[in-house]
């Protein structure tokens, strides 16, 4: 019973005692970098045995007879592959082992990140390939590859089916459609090995790209507008367009308003009237051109038309005043009777 009860406490500082193989593995896994050193222990409640050993093809421990605690230390691992057992001869002649999970790794020697083009620019609609490279790194199926646009995940990618315990170098792609929204924006790729809570997680990141995406203009308000004019008065036209490269301006004018507006720069996003009609501002850059239509209306005053018009209205309210007076005057005139 005592046995038991002891087998059970140890059991929870290291690997399981197993009733049929009474052996405990502290620690029970190992995660170690690639020439550091390694120390584990391993125990047996048991007192049945004979002597216990390490088998191992690096640095074993021979048959150490009377003993029931035996270490395993390796000054300076050397090997990528190792699965080193314990095992435990019993005084009836009967032997058990237990096995030791061993992770050696390296960290990779550099993360690089190619950009999507040779021009260093994208342009938007057009795909592009981005490639993430990871040199010399062990295991590779502890790694993970994740793609950032600014703290945004793009993508991710883990090597868990690769079997190669020795270093190797690997590659993540991303394949992107540029936007305009990516303009200004910052790609990088990360490698995370991750070891579990036996050992560390190392994170290794690339460069950061700057990303340009080239794209036509866009106008910040629709591409026709109509607009009143106070008689008299001056109204500013706004032709804001955004587009990378920054896009140049041109407005389309009668003779008489660019007589009026001469002094202005017509390279502007905004242009000054006073006079109504149809304005056209044309945006241009290398990745297209947009044109947008202004219709201006206003009250039209001191034309002869409406002049004319005033005058004549004046003259019928005067004859209709006139012939009421007339009328009245007759009315309450005394009437002539004959002798």
């Amino acid at each position: 019973m005592l046995f038991f009860i002891f087998a059970g406490l140890i059991a929870c500082a290291g690997k399981p005692v197993s009733a049929s193989c009474p052996i405990e593995i502290i620690p029970p896994r190992v995660v170690v970098r690639y020439g550091d050193p390694i120390s584990v222990n391993c125990s047996s409640p048991s007192n049945q045995i004979e002597g216990m050993g390490w088998e191992s093809p690096y640095e074993g421990v021979p048959l150490t007879q009377g003993v029931s605690f035996l270490p395993l230390q390796i000054k300076s691992l050397k090997a990528w592959e190792l699965e080193p057992k314990c095992y435990i001869n019993f005084n009836s002649g009967d032997q058990c082992l237990e096995s030791l999970s061993v992770t050696v790794y390296r960290k990779a020697d550099s993360v690089s990140m190619t950009p999507p083009s040779k021009t260093g620019h994208m342009v938007e609609g057009k795909n592009y390939r981005m490639q993430c490279d990871i040199a010399n790194v062990a295991p590779a199926r502890n790694l993970s590859v994740y793609w950032f646009k600014g703290n945004e995940i793009l993508r991710n990618e883990s090597f868990d089916k690769e079997s190669n315990l020795s270093p190797v170098n690997l590659s993540s792609v991303l394949n992107l459609t540029a936007h305009r929204g990516d303009n200004g924006s910052h790609i990088r790729c990360e490698a995370w090995l991750n070891l579990g809570p036996a050992g560390p997680n190392l994170v290794l990141r690339s460069k950061s790209h700057d990303v340009t995406v080239l794209y036509p203009p866009a106008f910040v308000k629709p591409e026709k507008e109509n607009v009143t004019l106070i008689a008299g008065g001056r109204i500013s036209l706004n032709c804001t367009a955004t587009g990378n490269p920054m896009p140049s301006y041109s407005w389309q004018l009668s003779h008489v308003i660019q007589e009026e507006n001469k002094n202005q720069d017509e390279n502007q996003p905004t242009l000054t009237i006073s006079y109504p009609g149809t304005y056209n501002c044309t945006v241009s850059n290398t990745q297209g051109t947009k044109t947008k239509y202004f219709t201006v209306t206003g009250a039209e005053t001191g034309q002869p038309g409406t002049t004319a018009g005033i005058l004549i209205a004046v003259f019928f309210v005067f004859i209709f005043i006139l012939g009421c007076m007339v009328y009245h005057k007759q009315r309450n005139s005394p009437v002539a009777t004959s002798a």
